[in-house]
């Protein structure tokens, strides 16, 4: 039976399935061609050479030349459809795979070729089960988030509580802004990239993807969420905690505690062959048994109205995903998150966020901070 023919035109810096198959970072689209043999990459002169030495897996073709070739047979500007189609000719092959992120007007430019393409979902399916290799690497973009909450942890407890419990760092107000950006500095001396750090406090908490602005005060949930990049591997860490600078009142304790323990049952219910969407239901269940109502109130969500947890790899958010919706079973390898969360604009919001690595007996935590309400 013959192999299917890959194709995959993108930029290895923001594409996943391109920097899997080539373990190469190039900022600008290239073309990578798998036809069942050595994966064959088409380079620009700029990239060539490192591609032939960081990526030795793969067999680098210059674009250039295949330019020259595709003049002198009387294509007057070759483009990348015109060098795809110059390869594919070359091994007779007119039908590829393609992501089905392929790029529209490349696609359309392909089949006025002469090309056909297959639009594939899940285009490298292993990329779901993690070897022991991706695990690695994981685990060291999730201390790089390590790193930045406990810079963070460690500004919070050096604040001054202030007039109207409002927290004062080096003489200054303490914001959103400036918390975050002590964060992502001591990401970024740990060589990971920080995008998007979420600090949100009190009301802007219940928004669990507002990323918080303004002064931050006293005695009230405060929900820090990082998920750096690795700036050498790809692969991104996340972690979420939430604390309280002072004291909780009872409300956020028995929220806080609530949240804890719902976390503990995801990671129960976590193991090879589990429905993904049991267990967030299961945790979901709790919640409930617990008197935490979610829906819309008052014309927004509260409650618990996000999943459970994603995938974690090459993408932030990636398969498989533990949600309500969610279909298929977890499998020994997938590397997830486990955050669930509450969040009541009169309360305030919680969540927590470790990372799990699914085994076939269980799972096992790659988290290593602590969780500590009060600080």
């Amino acid at each position: 039976m013959k192999s299917e023919t890959l194709l995959i035109v993108a930029d290895s810096e923001r594409d996943a399935n391109m920097l899997y198959a080539t373990d190469l970072f190039v900022p600008d689209p290239f073309i990578y061609l798998n036809f069942g043999r050595r994966p064959l990459i088409v380079l620009s002169d700029l990239e060539i050479d490192r591609a032939r030495a960081q990526a030795p897996h793969c067999h680098a073709v210059s674009l250039s030349a295949c330019q020259q070739k595709l003049r002198s047979d009387g294509v007057k500007s070759p483009r990348h459809a015109h060098v795809i189609r110059l390869l594919l000719r070359e091994q007779k092959i007119r039908r590829v795979i393609v992501p089905d992120n392929f790029p529209l007007g490349l696609a359309r430019d392909l089949k006025k070729l002469g090309i056909k393409l297959k639009p594939r979902a899940s285009f490298f399916p292993k990329r779901e089960i993690k070897s022991a290799d991706e695990v690695r690497k994981i685990s060291a973009a999730l201390v790089m988030a390590e790193v930045g909450m406990a810079e963070g942890m460690e500004v919070l407890r050096r604040s001054k509580i202030g007039r109207n419990r409002s927290l004062i760092y080096h003489g200054l107000p303490l914001t959103s802004e400036k918390l975050r950006s002590v964060i992502d500095c001591a990401i970024l001396q740990a060589c990971g990239l920080a995008t998007n750090t979420i600090v949100a406090g009190g009301r802007q908490a219940c928004d669990p993807h507002e990323r918080g602005h303004g002064r931050l005060r006293a005695n009230e949930p405060i929900i820090i969420d990082i998920f750096p990049r690795s700036q050498k591997t790809g692969y991104f860490g996340d972690i979420t905690r939430t604390v309280v600078r002072g004291r909780a009142n009872e409300a956020v304790r028995k929220l806080y505690d609530t949240v804890l323990h719902g976390q503990k049952i995801g990671f129960e219910k976590i193991r090879s062959k589990a429905p993904a969407a049991e267990v967030h239901k299961a945790v979901q269940k709790f919640f409930t048994q617990q008197g935490w109502r979610t829906g819309r109130r008052d014309g927004r969500m509260e409650g618990f109205f996000h999943g459970t947890g994603h995938g974690l790899g090459l993408e932030i958010h990636e398969a498989p995903r533990m949600g309500a919706t969610s279909t298929g079973n977890l499998k020994a390898g997938h590397v997830v998150t486990v955050e669930p969360g509450l969040y009541y604009p009169e309360i305030g919001g919680v969540r927590l966020e470790d990372v799990a690595l699914v085994t076939a007996s269980g799972s096992k935590n790659l988290t290593r901070f602590e969780k500590v309400l009060e600080i």
